[in-house]
């Protein structure tokens, strides 16, 4: 099992925290802004699908669709920004659909951090494998 890094959580919504605890002002960066757009969700709150999407990322594939591990460019910039390539996309599979629907996990290089996206890229959620 992966155990992703500790993202930095504090970001902007800590910085405002901060200002308004000391004083003065705040700048907060597009890094800063994309890591506070990503929400968390429990490992255990996953589709089951998700579950066999992370085994085969786990143990190197086979997948079942030839866009799995194709580099994810994060142009919708919800993501942390980060060189190209760092990102890698896999798909969930969606019961019921004849696509490969809208369902993915997003790793970070190397697989130091899992995201979740249900509604193809509109949203992603860290996967906290603690809870």
């Amino acid at each position: 099992m992966r155990f992703p890094p500790r993202i930095t959580r504090i970001g902007a919504a800590g910085a405002l925290l901060s200002a308004l605890l000391v004083g003065g002002t705040v700048a907060v960066s597009t890094a800063d802004a994309a890591a506070t757009s990503v929400g968390s969700i429990c490992y255990s709150a996953l589709p089951s699908q998700a579950y066999d999407t992370l085994d085969l990322i786990a143990s190197d594939g086979p997948f079942p669709y030839s866009q799995d591990g194709t580099v994810f460019r994060n142009q919708e910039g919800l993501l942390p920004s980060e060189p190209s390539g760092y990102y890698h996309e896999y798909t969930v599979v969606t019961p019921g659909s004849s696509t490969r629907g809208a369902r993915r996990v997003i790793t970070g290089e190397a697989s130091q951090e899992d995201y979740y996206t249900a509604d193809h890229y509109a949203s992603f959620d860290l996967i906290d494998f603690g809870c």
